[in-house]
């Protein structure tokens, strides 16, 4: 049965909005993806670098009441910068996960502290559940202590997100040191974090009102 002109002219229209969204979604997942992959893995290594108040560590999982192998790499990274004297201490953050019996935080802590890290330098931060809950939560504790400086410690495919994060809840000039990972499956982490990504955006408009 032959299309009237005005069910072409739907067509027409319909099919001019799924190029358009396929070129946005291509477009997007090409920036998101710049930005993952041109993120600096950064970790200062000592008196040579900048000092700050705090480092500031974002969780990932557990397995059981141990770090997961990717989240050790993280906390390496954070006990190597306050080893070296560029974070003075560290905030852990991350709430309990779903079927977990301690914070993410907690397990963060234990294993800082069994690899002789003082126990009164590690500051617990046990509420968040996503990365803008790990900046917002741990800047309260610095408000509290009156601590003014941080550099965010993360995996690099995350920095560019933490980082843009940091600033926008208000952390004064935030710095990152990033690690890359030998443990995790980088091409599933890279793609959600394109999604995450793009969820960001969205909240931080809606939340903050900027892009």
């Amino acid at each position: 049965m032959a299309l009237t002109g005005n069910r072409r002219k739907l067509l027409r229209r319909l099919l001019l909005l799924v190029a358009c969204g396929i070129a946005a979604l291509a477009i997007w997942t090409g920036y998101a993806q710049w930005r993952i992959n041109t993120f600096p893995s950064f970790a200062p290594k000592g008196a040579d670098q900048a000092h700050y108040d705090v480092g500031i560590v974002l969780g990932a999982s557990l397995w059981g009441e141990e770090p997961s192998p990717g989240l050790k790499e993280r906390l390496d990274t954070g006990l190597k910068l306050y080893r070296g004297g560029v974070a003075a201490k560290l905030i852990v953050t991350g709430a309990v996960d779903a079927g977990g019996t301690i914070s993410e935080a907690a397990g963060m802590k234990r294993y800082l502290v069994a690899q002789g890290m003082p126990e009164q330098d590690v500051v617990l931060e046990e509420q968040a559940r996503s990365t803008l809950q790990n900046l917002q939560f741990s800047k309260a504790i610095m408000d509290a202590a009156g601590w003014k400086s941080a550099i965010v410690i993360t995996h690099r495919y995350h920095g560019s997100r933490a980082l843009e994060i940091a600033r926008t809840v208000g952390l004064d000039h935030p710095a990152a040191a990033t690690t890359d990972s030998t443990v995790l499956h980088l091409g599933f982490h890279k793609t959600r974090e394109t999604l995450a990504l793009a969820k960001w955006k969205l909240e931080k408009l809606l939340t903050f009102g900027k892009l």
